[in-house]
């Protein structure tokens, strides 16, 4: 069942309430059912109608994609976004990204339900191929604003010289996140001196490879 594309996604206070409880009800029954839960099952868990959850998102495929981009960008709020933001107004910009990093990187690793999210990706690819083009289509920076902007206003300013930003997107997360995103799916972890190591020396690859000559 796919809603017709001419349609209007819900809008306005009301609606994005029931996107929410959809979205958090989905979570739930795709962690501890997979990725094969009817869309009727989510409609109930959210408390709403099936047709309602298919206004809001067309096919299950999208709900999945949206319920991993909602989860994906957790570690980015808080602490991890102020930190960010606050990358713009930093005297010294390698001693205030790698301060952010290590707030972005320790969220990562405590949040087991977005791990959880991750393996379930991982797991479920071989029967449900579409859910790779689903992530696939939805673009880099729109998976991870938080970065994109904060890399963007940068070099707006002068104080990084980035040609492509989704190239520099998937080099930060390479060198920050991802390490701990693999390990993670084997069942293991890195110990925090590693860590601490790898984020340093991250930044300073980073910077390195994007900051302008005469910095």
């Amino acid at each position: 069942m796919r809603v017709d594309s001419v349609k209007r996604t819900p809008s306005g206070p009301r609606a994005e309430l029931k996107r929410q409880a959809i979205v958090r009800a989905a979570r739930e029954l795709f962690l501890r059912e997979g990725f094969g839960v009817g869309m009727d099952t989510i409609a109930a868990e959210a408390g709403v109608s099936k047709v309602t959850v298919y206004n809001h998102f067309g096919s299950k495929e999208a709900l999945f994609t949206a319920v991993i981009t909602d989860a994906l960008d957790e570690p980015l709020a808080g602490e991890s976004a102020a930190a960010l933001d606050g990358l713009a107004d930093a005297e010294n910009l390698r001693t205030a990204l790698i301060e952010a990093a290590r707030t972005w990187v320790h969220a990562v690793r405590t949040d087991h339900k977005v791990t959880a999210l991750r393996n379930l990706i991982a797991a479920e690819l071989h029967r449900f191929p579409e859910l790779g083009e689903a992530w696939k289509h939805s673009g880099t920076e729109s998976h991870h604003p938080a970065v994109a902007g904060a890399l963007r206003t940068l070099t707006e300013q002068g104080r990084l010289v980035i040609p492509d930003l989704q190239v520099a997107i998937i080099q930060f997360y390479g060198l920050l996140v991802f390490p701990h995103m693999v390990f993670s799916s084997y069942g293991t972890h890195i110990d925090e001196d590693l860590t601490d190591r790898l984020i340093s020396t991250g930044v300073d690859m980073f910077l390195g490879h994007y900051s302008p000559q005469d910095f």
